[in-house]
């Protein structure tokens, strides 16, 4: 697997350096006018990074705004597969991350060489991958989805040809009910979205029975049969504040509720539970936990980490994304459905 991570040098400043008494908030926006620098904060970040942020949204989006600006810098509070999507598309900018060790499991569990071969084994399947991979992996694949267009994109490919999906096998078990196509799963998952339970689900709807269930499709089937609504995070955020139901209950990464909150303070959210006894910090991605202030700081400080993706590598990487955006064009976005 290509390592696109460029670390801090050995001389650069670390936290133990940083001032306690320093005002994170204010040095970060020094730097981010010092260095032309735009600060990008994924909806499943902390309040505090979002709040700081010149845009918050999902990691696509995230990315595209960020080409279109004349920053110099690209400071993505994210993980690190949405840091590589945006110097694939930006590959004239610097683009840092918080923390090289903020990966992704989806991104974990779908590796070039076995991805190569599961391709290998169906020559004549086109491969659909969701944009939560691996630069090598977006290379090997035909086309990228994300979980808002994943359904349009699919409907419109040749309806005699069948589908590898990777590497969320609950999203792609989902595309493959809504659009009836036939399907070869990876069998990749998020370990957030997967631990969502039907059962304490069915509880909590007992005790809230007014309230709406809005469920990202990478959580599991059964927790998404129960959803009045079934969207990408930004397609929940729009849900939730332009419904008129006074009450959610919301299956995905909590972190997005502070937007909800933000959006639609009279409303109440509650965060979809975890198995019986879990913690009530479970549901936070731990990947997206790793990003602080202080490494915001640091890495803005020091310009790293840095992601670099070899040019022949970008150059195929952008091949599938292109497509997709392409595809996405020419045929009406879906929201979402129940």
């Amino acid at each position: 697997m290509t390592d696109t991570v460029v670390l801090p040098a050995a001389d650069a400043m670390t936290e133990a350096d940083i001032d306690p008494t320093l005002d994170l908030v204010a040095e970060i926006d020094r730097l981010r006018r010092e260095k032309n620098a735009i600060i990008l904060a994924h909806y499943y970040q902390d309040g505090e990074i979002q709040d700081l942020a010149d845009f918050v949204g999902d990691s696509l989006d995230l990315s595209r705004k960020a080409a279109a600006t004349d920053a110099d810098m690209i400071v993505f509070c994210g993980v690190r597969f949405m840091g590589e999507v945006a110097k694939i598309l930006s590959p004239g900018k610097i683009v840092v991350i918080p923390d090289a060790e903020a990966g992704c499991s989806l991104e974990e569990s779908c590796r070039p060489e076995p991805f190569a071969a599961f391709r290998a084994k169906h020559p004549d399947h086109i491969a659909v991958t969701y944009i939560n991979c691996s630069a090598d992996i977006k290379a090997l694949s035909d086309v990228i989805v994300t979980s808002s267009n994943a359904e349009v994109i699919v409907n419109a490919l040749p309806k005699d040809k069948p589908i590898l999906f990777a590497p969320d096998r609950h999203l792609g078990g989902y595309i493959a009910r809504k659009t009836g196509r036939e399907m070869t799963l990876w069998p990749g998952s998020c370990l957030i979205h997967e631990q969502f339970s039907e059962k304490e689900l069915v509880k909590l709807k007992v005790r809230h029975p007014n309230a709406l269930v809005a469920a990202h499709p990478e959580c599991p089937e059964a927790v998404v049969a129960h959803a009045d609504y079934v969207g990408s995070t930004k397609g929940i955020l729009d849900y939730v504040v332009k419904t008129d139901a006074a009450e959610f209950i919301i299956a995905t990464e909590p972190h997005i509720i502070h937007q909800m909150t933000k959006a639609a303070p009279h409303k109440t959210f509650i965060p979809a539970p975890f198995a019986d006894g879990a913690c009530a910090s479970c549901a936070d991605c731990p990947f997206m936990a790793r990003n602080t202030l202080e490494k915001i700081y640091l890495a803005m400080a020091n310009a790293a980490p840095a992601l670099t993706v070899p040019e022949e590598l970008r150059v195929r990487a952008l091949k599938p994304l292109e497509r997709m955006l392409e595809m996405s064009a020419s045929v009406p976005m879906s929201t979402g459905s129940k």
